[in-house]
């Protein structure tokens, strides 16, 4: 946890090596027919033979109860506290495809979408369209013009693109055009200024009035740029729509490979994952467009980092589309590359996951996540598969995500004894 007041201290470098795989999206939930979860059905023998010779468990994203998206769940795996170190999509996104994001900038995470003749939402990503198709709707996009304040889109990855506002006096403190659900029309923006201890009373400019004015702008701004996408893209169905979400300015955290003592580095397809390693200060490896693309990445870059995290996404879109026998699919496909990263030889080697999405919801959930790590002081404890019912009999019990990242400094002889 990168908050233990003592950690500086008990840090300590060492040659072994962590590989962190994030399965985004890898916990799921039963069937009410079969009452088996997407992994409980898949086939993957690597996981299994994994798990009976690995500490195991579940863990808990950010609290129970509580669904997170990918940047929180991130964050967790990393040791920042979710509900302390907030990253809004859009800075994450921007980030990752390199986009300059200065200060006082916001940026929005923005899906193409399909409306029907009444301009209600029919599809969230306009059927995943491919990056052929959207790049061009995202150049359409970035020739809008709002007065006093300079627009900017830039396509990142599928349906996918960034807006970024710049321009004085604008906040982040809005709400999101994007209703999260099915036959309604997108959201109207309007200012959304929470309460902040010791900073709403000071009265120096950033007070609740001065803030409540910068985040009535930026709605203003954001609801005419909103008014007019929609009349460029109407005749572009399936896009013939957009959303945004996730508004957010350039964060400042902790310095993930100061603070633990590691050179680490990043490989992930997804630009906001990118994003994300940047924030931390994590090296990004360009890679290519899949995880066979990521895994030979790893692989040519071994020799160069002590810790590495390795993003695997086809779980979470599979499980976002509510395809059941599709994140199977995607879960048994991880499973043949489990040898591979085997044959590295990582002396500590954890698998978890950022978030469940279980195929039942169509969407991120808070259910329990299962984890694995293992070391050479790892020997077993009697689980013998690799999914949530098994896992929770593990030592490792049901647990804070946020605690993974001192478990396997631990198990990488990487942290000292704490106290006399």
């Amino acid at each position: 946890m990168i908050d233990f007041p003592y950690l500086s201290e008990l840090v300590q470098k060492s040659d072994s090596k962590i590989l962190m795989l994030v399965v985004d999206g890898l916990g799921g939930a039963p069937q009410r027919q079969s009452r088996r979860s997407e992994l409980e059905a898949a086939r993957v023998p690597n996981l299994d033979r994994l798990a009976q010779e690995s500490a195991c468990g579940l863990s808990t994203p950010v609290l129970p109860g509580i669904a997170p998206g990918s940047g929180p769940g991130h964050l967790g795996l990393f040791g920042y506290e979710p509900l302390k170190y907030l990253i809004g999509r859009g800075a994450l996104e921007a980030i990752g495809i390199e986009m300059e994001l200065l200060p006082g900038d916001v940026a929005a995470r923005g899906n193409f979408a399909t409306v029907d003749a009444q301009g209600n939402l029919t599809d969230r990503r306009a059927g995943r369209i491919s990056s052929e198709l959207a790049a061009p709707l995202a150049e359409k996009l970035n020739k809008i013009t709002v007065p006093g304040v300079e627009i900017a889109v830039k396509h990142v990855k599928d349906y996918r693109f960034v807006l970024r506002l710049r321009g004085e006096g604008l906040s982040e403190e809005i709400t999101e055009t994007d209703p999260q659900r099915l036959g309604v029309p997108p959201l109207q923006v309007e200012p959304h200024v929470r309460d902040i201890p010791g900073v709403d009373a000071q009265g120096n400019g950033h007070s609740r009035e001065a803030r409540t004015l910068a985040a009535r702008k930026t709605a203003n701004a954001v609801n005419a740029f909103a008014a007019q996408a929609a009349e460029v893209l109407k005749n572009d169905a399936p896009a013939n729509q957009m959303l945004l979400r996730g508004w957010s300015e350039l964060p400042q955290l902790p310095g993930f490979g100061p603070s633990y003592q590691l050179n680490p580095a990043a490989i992930a397809a997804y630009p906001m994952y990118r994003g994300l390693a940047r924030i931390i200060g994590m090296k990004v490896i360009p890679t290519g467009t899949d995880f066979a693309a990521e895994v030979a990445t790893l692989k040519e870059h071994w020799a160069e980092h002590d810790y590495f995290y390795l993003h695997y996404k086809p779980a979470d879109a599979a499980g976002e589309d509510g395809d059941f026998e599709k994140k199977k699919r995607a879960l048994e496909a991880l499973d043949a590359f489990i040898p591979a990263l085997l044959d590295m030889k990582p002396d500590v080697l954890v698998i978890c996951g950022d978030h469940a999405t279980p195929s039942i919801y169509a969407a991120h959930s808070w259910h329990p996540v299962p984890v694995l790590l293992r070391s050479q002081w790892t020997l077993g404890e009697g689980v013998d598969r690799f999914n949530e019912r098994s896992m929770r009999n593990g030592s490792l019990g049901t647990f804070e995500a946020k605690y993974i990242m001192l478990q396997a400094l631990s198990h990488a002889g990487k942290l000292a004894k704490f106290g006399p």
